[in-house]
């Protein structure tokens, strides 16, 4: 008999396009910034539209399972060198998930030749994901998205 770990065992993997139903789900599920699917739809984005991108190798990504089950993930643009996403589970924040799911996308973006990375977050210091991005070298634009979110870039050092 073994016993139940205490935590989550967390194993990280490139996203997979037969999975963007599951990404919507947790999207909705996300502690803060929580979107539904409806509100993603009026947005355009639906699980065939995410498949679809994802296939086109437009929309690099990757997942975070918590003993099997998806508990997170990042992608982002191949094009414009956005971060569109980082979502997480509320059961494995604080654990690190996001911090590598964020860098592995990074990485893919420069890969690509992107110098320069950029993403949408909330401009209230009570949000978790304002101090998550500044902590990693995150600076403020100045800027609003369409969104009404404070624009952050990242720049690579040579």
């Amino acid at each position: 008999m073994t016993t139940p770990t205490p935590f989550p065992i967390l194993v990280s993997q490139a996203a997979l396009a037969q999975d963007a139903a599951a990404f919507i789900t947790v999207r909705g599920q996300t502690r803060q910034n929580a979107v539904s699917a409806e509100r993603l739809a009026e947005f355009g984005i639906t699980a065939e539209s995410w498949a679809e991108l994802m296939r086109s190798g437009k929309l690099p990504g990757h997942a975070c399972h918590a003993n099997g089950v998806l508990a997170g993930y990042c992608f982002g643009d191949l094009d414009t060198g956005e971060i569109i996403v980082l979502a997480l589970l509320p059961e494995v924040e604080g654990m690190g998930a996001g911090k590598t799911l964020l860098e592995l996308v990074m990485t893919d973006l420069r890969a690509h030749g992107h110098q320069r990375l950029f993403l949408g977050c909330s401009s209230d210091p009570a949000s978790r994901s304002y101090g998550f991005y500044r902590h990693l070298g995150w600076t403020s634009t100045g800027q609003t998205d369409a969104h009404g979110d404070e624009v952050l870039e990242f720049f690579f050092k040579p």
